[in-house]
């Protein structure tokens, strides 16, 4: 099922609905970000379609109408695949299918496929299998067309079975053992974490492409895997890191995102155990994304979800070098929009309150790096001390200046 493959990028377009829930503001930002998915999967976006509806149609997803504009348009175009922001249910892909004769894909099976890409080592691929096959269960009606005929006999199937039911018994076997497969690997994995004996772990959080694996390598000067695509890392990595005299564990975990797949979320709940088991959460956030904010809510909803939302916490807003904004004329007297807020301006609105310790880094050019390894370092200290009280091998400094020094080496 999870063959790797080169992809050839395919013309898709994408299509979302504007609802009493999904403003149009709202639907465009969501837009954008399935855009970057298809990207991601290996598509090229030919065009978007939007719809303005009251709910959702029950039936297609959208208004009939659309519909058609779409078939016309993916025809004419010679497109193979539409992608829909939101996840269709069975019939309504089935249905859609039938109606534009192209493939059909929802957020949910893009996200899915990404995930099979990236998936390198065992154990994601055996967790990426599992939320496949949970999403494919219910659709089996639309993938298996040529299960159409009763079959009798011996063996596999009983008296009377259809070879659908046969599929679907075949699958929910898979789903079982894959399930017992992950939960031997999270016993061992439990094992590991804690055969690693009293150092503090740390663990890097926070919405997918924010820069935590570029974060990573400099923080621990190792080379894990980084690039600007979504969900380029899927497998947990740990390193050692020293900061001053004092060592720690430092965790990347897997990037959030909105809408996430409940399949997902339950597949990957190992993964997300070393951020429920972490002493101290970095909150990674790309400042230079314009719905920063929404991306924050969106990583502590899940935090909260995994109940490690009390968690002490650094909020690191990373990518301060890619930051811009509009700076307004003096006469200009129309009402300032966040495109105009300058980085001077949001350090001193609601993350100036913040609870949290803020810095406001580049992991790219290495800016402000002195600053945030003295957060880092002060806040495992608090947790290393409270922990171990007579632990006499830690020095009662950490020259700020020296690390700066060896940092322009």
């Amino acid at each position: 099922m999870l063959e790797k493959k080169e992809h050839n990028y395919e013309k898709a377009v994408l299509v979302g609905v504007i609802t009493q829930h999904q403003d149009e503001d709202k639907l465009q930002e969501y837009m954008d970000e399935l855009e970057f998915l298809a990207y991601t999967a290996g598509a090229t976006v030919d065009k978007r379609f939007t719809q303005k509806l009251t709910q959702p149609d029950s039936r297609t997803f959208i208004g009939s109408g659309k519909a058609q504009e779409i078939r016309e348009y993916v025809k004419e175009h010679e497109i193979g695949t539409v992608i829909f922001d939101d996840e269709l249910s069975p019939s309504q892909l089935k249905n859609l299918e039938r109606e534009l004769e192209v493939k059909i894909l929802d957020r949910t099976n893009l996200i899915l496929d990404i995930f099979a890409q990236r998936a390198t080592t065992s154990y994601a691929r055996t967790q990426v299998e599992l939320a496949q096959y949970q999403y494919l269960l219910p659709r089996l009606t639309r993938m298996w067309t040529h299960l159409e005929r009763q079959k009798g006999g011996i063996g596999m199937r009983g008296p009377g079975e259809t070879e659908i039911e046969t599929d679907r018994r075949i699958i929910r076997d898979r789903i079982s053992l894959l399930k017992d497969k992950l939960k031997t690997i999270d016993k061992q994995m439990a094992t590991q974490r804690n055969n690693r004996g009293k150092v503090v772990r740390v663990a890097l959080v926070g919405y997918t492409n924010v820069g935590k694996s570029t974060l990573m390598n400099a923080l621990s000067k190792s080379e894990v895997f980084a690039e600007n695509k979504l969900f380029a890392t899927l497998d947990t990595t740990v390193r050692k890191v020293v900061i001053g005299n004092l060592p720690f564990l430092l965790t990347d975990t897997v990037g959030f995102i909105r809408k996430l797949p409940t399949q997902l979320v339950e597949s990957f709940k190992s993964t997300l155990d070393e951020v429920r088991e972490a002493d101290l959460l970095i909150h990674v956030v790309d400042i230079s994304h314009e719905s920063f904010e929404d991306h924050i809510d969106s990583v502590n909803q899940i935090l909260m979800e995994i109940n490690a939302h009390q968690k002490p916490m650094i909020m690191v807003f990373n990518k301060i070098d890619d930051f811009s904004y509009e700076k307004k004329d003096e006469d200009d007297l129309t009402p300032s929009s966040r495109k105009n807020i300058s980085l001077e301006e949001w350090k001193n609105t609601w993350m100036a309150k913040s609870k949290y310790p803020t810095v406001f880094i580049s992991a790219l050019t290495k800016e402000n790096f002195p600053e945030m390894k003295r957060m880092i370092y002060d806040e495992v200290m608090k947790i290393h001390i409270s922990r171990f009280p007579y632990n006499d091998f830690l020095f009662e400094y950490f020259d700020n200046d020296e690390e700066e020094n060896n940092h322009k080496e």
